[in-house]
């Protein structure tokens, strides 16, 4: 175990504390590590474009380009901020036991505007749609930044609340007490739980990260990421997924919805834990079936104005 194991982050308190736990857990295992904080770097590999990789996602972009140019061994991140397809040459070598996947609203102390007009934050088309779809009448407002820049956000504007992921502001120690839990709120495919991954070259990072594998978390998030892959072809969509084993079963529960919130398509299913690997293709099939062809088309359309 001579070498030095390099973990790659983002450099905000939350994508460090991923790292961290990471880091304790190969340390624990005898394994030598070194945290690396990846600042942005530019969106050309040398001569090559970022597509050719496969390189998409927004928060993932900088640490995949610092694995493929050799400056960092692994990377840890929030699972559900990583695309459903990897760049070429990395690979998912773990998904660590999933915490809370719930949904939160962050308020001021008064709930009254629940039953009457408001506005709520997020950045998410997912929770946008889906508070539209329960309150028509409020209005939903773009947020956007890390977990720390959401709260001072909140607190510097007259909006009534804004909706976090309970996982990250437990993480960081920063959950604050005027909270109260969405668990009418399917969550983002894979939310509450971390995912490592490695060079697809590297055996060495890959047998030890390996280790650290939740086989039920492991599972659970691959099915509700295949089931946001068959459904979306690409295209970002109001899409919520949560998969859970239940003795020797595993409950679906997906959702897809318009983007104004109005029409909702909805799937619950169960299925014997050993049948988990099309589950969610098969789940989101059912949903493409039942109108969900017609309405991610309307969704494309949207994005695109």
């Amino acid at each position: 175990m001579n070498k030095i194991i390099r973990i790659g982050t983002r450099d905000s308190q939350l994508a460090l504390w991923q790292a961290h736990t990471v880091e304790k857990k190969l340390n624990d295992l005898g394994y030598q590590t070194e945290i690396v904080a990846v600042k942005s770097t530019g969106d050309v590999i040398l001569d090559i474009p970022l597509y050719e990789f496969g390189i998409t996602g927004i928060f993932t972009k900088t640490l995949d380009i610092a694995m493929i140019k050799g400056e960092v061994d692994i990377a840890v991140h929030s699972m559900k901020d990583v695309p459903t397809a990897l760049p070429k040459g990395i690979v998912q070598t773990a998904v660590l036991k999933r915490a809370n996947h719930e949904d939160i609203l962050v308020h001021k102390g008064n709930l009254d505007f629940l039953h009457s007009s408001g506005t709520v934050a997020t950045g998410s088309l997912r929770r946008q749609a889906q508070w539209l779809h329960r309150y028509p009448n409020h209005q939903v407002v773009d947020l956007r930044g890390n977990v720390n820049t959401r709260l001072q956000k909140l607190k510097d504007n007259d909006w009534n609340g804004a909706v976090f992921a309970k996982a990250g502001l437990e993480r960081i120690e920063i959950l604050p007490e005027n909270h109260t839990v969405l668990d009418w709120m399917i969550p983002a495919p894979a939310q509450g739980a971390m995912v490592i991954v490695a060079m697809e070259s590297d055996d060495f990072c890959k047998e030890a990260t390996a280790k650290l594998n939740h086989f039920e978390s492991e599972i659970c998030t691959h099915i509700e990421r295949q089931f946001l892959k068959t459904l979306e072809g690409g295209c970002t969509a109001p899409i919520g997924a949560f998969a859970e084993v239940l003795d020797s079963k595993i409950r679906f529960e997906g959702v897809l919805f318009s983007i104004d919130g109005k029409e909702k398509i909805q799937i619950e299913k169960t299925v014997e834990v050993t049948h988990y690997k099309n589950f969610g293709q098969e789940a989101a099939s059912e949903i493409l079936a039942n109108g969900g062809q017609e309405l991610m088309e309307v969704i494309r359309r949207d994005l695109k104005k």
